[in-house]
């Protein structure tokens, strides 16, 4: 099993910048790529970010929602086991809770990865 822990979250002013963090923890050997989602009251969850680095599904690869693309940016520390998310020209519409997640190899090809959910960790930007 993987375990997920993100931090990072905090209050910021508009156009500031934030850096958040998920560390994996456990069975990180066949963890191929992480996602980074947010999720705000009355709206529905959104994939923000996407990093894989090997995997059946094209290695290594980024992935940016558009309404991120050019501010957030998505970068891994191998030796930590841990994912960033660096968030640039903060919005009062990126507050949200963000989650990290880990995707691992299925025990077979045929089978679609397998995903653990962090807990999640408040980012508020305020006007």
């Amino acid at each position: 099993q993987v375990q997920v822990v993100e931090s990072g979250g905090g209050l910021v002013q508009a156009g500031g910048s934030l850096r958040l963090s998920c560390a994996a923890s456990g069975r990180t050997d066949d963890v191929f790529g992480m996602d980074w989602f947010r999720q705000t009251p009355g709206k529905e969850r959104e994939r923000i970010a996407t990093i894989n680095w090997s995997g059946d599904w094209s290695g290594g690869w980024t992935y940016y929602a558009d309404s991120v693309e050019g501010r957030f940016t998505i970068s891994r520390d191998n030796a930590k086991n841990t994912v960033y998310l660096q968030m640039n020209s903060l919005k009062p519409e990126d507050t949200a809770v963000y989650y990290c997640v880990a995707n691992q190899y299925p025990p077979d090809t045929e089978s679609p990865p397998s995903r653990t959910w962090g807990q999640g960790t408040q980012v508020t930007v305020s006007s």
